[in-house]
């Protein structure tokens, strides 16, 4: 009887792989044609993908490495193809049929629920459409006067670790949060609460931890299995604490419209914001004037500017799509809640990485950190004042730092889209099957050494305008491209310009380790896994006096 039962499981099991490779024939004979390392039956290459965050880190890019421009992959019987080809990916981000993201992606949703990050279809356009003009450069102008008080307020914080190694994310991180509540949601931060900006940072890296896990560990990807895990119960611990900062915000949001006249809230978004509508200057011309100034490669189509909806309908992000809410116009109250969320997540772990990137390049390379300053000390002489808007676009070769940080180290280092049609690439004759998993290796295209001269070298001079001209489009691609192009670009540039020339002005920034020594994780964010660990001490405000005080 028991070799009868194993004589019937064997032949339905080849019946089985029969019926699948007959079925999915096409898709097979596709993927076949693709370079890849050799993987075992059934779970093909997925062992490759077990071990620490650095270790599964160090494989992608050894796959980068002896790949050229692009890799197959296996987990299971899922497809995975990473590309790293700028005309390639052109065909995935610009197209508005590739717009799914993977399902890893649905991972966020018991955080971010349908958000922008997360949504598809008709609701994902019809949100976009509403939220991009909430980030036209005329509203963000009226941010600058809290991106000068944060960038003091985080300097007055770091004073206290002069003379000590210490992590800068931890204050980059805070200092985010606080800045995404006082700006986009239009949220004043007390002293007394400020504790919570950093327990919202805190909590937003550990969910991030927990999620990578179930990208990671097999056994946590299906939901039912997941819940039984104690990790279950730390993310929701953790999303009680996330939730409640951005529910707070909401609640208090949602009753401040709803007492108060329409020529109150003109009045008040006036007076937060503000708006400058006496000069409404033609901002579309001068974000094409400053080409990289405000993380969009020059030539691509902005949404952000050339669809501008008029003076008098910009607004602040929350504020704006509460009242479509309350209006019934593109959301419901619950959509707006996971707008919310979406925003505060995207908007601070990115922009708290990439800052604290470019500190530890600083801190590596003085000759560049001196210029950096040099340029400031051009700008503001002895001068302590704010930075204004047309300080920033005089910061060319701080914005030139700031992109060659996001090249070597860009905050999200792949992006995942589901292709649900074949598509042809443009840079060899082979076709990804429908069906299977794109991954756009930004990492790996950002150290392509046809694109980038010793990609592996901090060359400020890669983002000098006649390089960046003779360029691809979409050989740079921090913030993503195409029709999914992250929303607050602009915004994380304007920002992080004003808050890390605040910090230059103040400190001169020392390494903690030699940059050859860091250690990198693979997780949502790309991060160091050894912390991002420097030094400061006070600067002198002359460049050319070399003493520290």
């Amino acid at each position: 009887m028991g070799a009868d039962v194993l004589l019937v499981l064997g032949l339905a099991t080849v019946l089985s792989v029969l019926v699948y490779k007959w079925t999915n024939r096409r898709f097979l004979k596709l993927a076949e044609q693709w370079p890849g390392p050799p993987g075992w039956p059934l779970v093909g290459n997925a062992l490759e993908f077990i071990g620490t965050p650095n270790r599964i880190f160090e494989t992608l890019c050894e796959y980068s490495q002896t790949l050229d421009d692009l890799a197959r992959v296996w987990v299971g019987p899922r497809l995975l193809l990473f590309i790293y080809h700028p005309a390639d990916i052109e065909l995935i981000l610009s197209s508005h049929e590739h717009l799914d993201k993977s399902v890893e992606y649905d991972f966020l949703r018991p955080w971010l629920g349908n958000g922008l990050l997360t949504s598809t279809g008709d609701k994902w356009k019809s949100h976009r459409r509403v939220i991009a003009p909430t980030f036209h450069l005329n509203v963000l102008r009226g941010f600058i006067g809290k991106f000068n008080e944060n960038g003091k307020e985080v300097v007055r914080k770091m004073k206290q670790e002069r003379g000590n190694l210490f992590d800068a994310h931890d204050y980059m991180s805070e200092c985010t949060v606080r800045t995404l509540l006082e700006t986009v949601m239009g949220f004043k931060i007390e002293t007394t609460k400020e504790r919570k900006c950093y327990d919202y940072a805190m909590a937003v890296m550990k969910l991030c931890d927990i999620i990578h896990l179930r990208h990671m560990k097999g056994w946590l990807r299906p939901n039912m299995l997941f819940k039984l895990s104690h990790y279950n119960v730390m993310q929701k611990d953790l999303l009680s604490v996330v939730h409640g900062i951005t529910q707070k915000v909401f609640s208090i949001k949602r009753s401040d419209l709803k007492h108060r006249t329409d020529n109150e809230r003109n009045s008040t978004q006036k007076a937060e914001l503000g708006v400058q509508l006496k000069n409404d200057e033609k901002l579309q011309t001068i974000s094409s004037e400053l080409g990289f100034s405000f993380g969009q490669a020059s030539g691509l189509r902005d949404d952000l500017d050339t669809e501008d909806i008029g003076e008098k309908k910009r607004g602040a992000f929350l504020e704006t799509i509460m009242e479509k809410a309350q209006n019934e116009e593109a959301f419901d109250y619950q959509e707006v809640q996971e707008q919310l969320d979406t925003i505060m997540f995207e908007g601070h772990d990115t922009t708290a990485a990439a800052s604290s990137f470019f500190l530890c390049v600083m801190a590596a390379r003085p000759d560049i950190q001196e210029k950096c300053f040099s340029e400031l000390y051009g700008i503001f002489g002895d001068s302590d004042r704010d930075v204004t808007f047309q300080d920033t676009m005089e910061m060319k070769y701080l914005e030139r730092c700031m992109m060659e940080t996001l090249r070597l180290y860009p905050p999200v280092p792949a992006i995942a889209r589901r292709v649900n049609r074949e598509v042809k690439l443009a840079s060899r004759d082979l076709t990804i099957p429908a069906g299977s998993t794109v991954i756009v290796a930004t990492y790996a295209l950002h150290r392509r050494s046809d694109i980038y001269p010793n990609p592996e070298e901090f060359n400020p001079d890669n983002f000098l305008p006649e390089k960046s001209a003779s360029r691809h489009f979409y050989s740079f691609i921090p913030f993503s491209a195409g029709p999914r192009s992250c929303v607050g670009r602009k915004y994380a540039m304007l920002k992080l310009k004003i808050i890390l020339a605040t910090i230059l002005r103040n400190f001169r920034i020392q390494p903690g380790l030699k940059e050859e020594d860091w250690k990198f994780q693979a997780d949502i964010i790309f991060k160091r896994a050894d912390g991002f660990k420097i030094n400061i001490e006070s600067r002198t405000v002359d460049p050319t006096k070399n003493n520290s005080t």
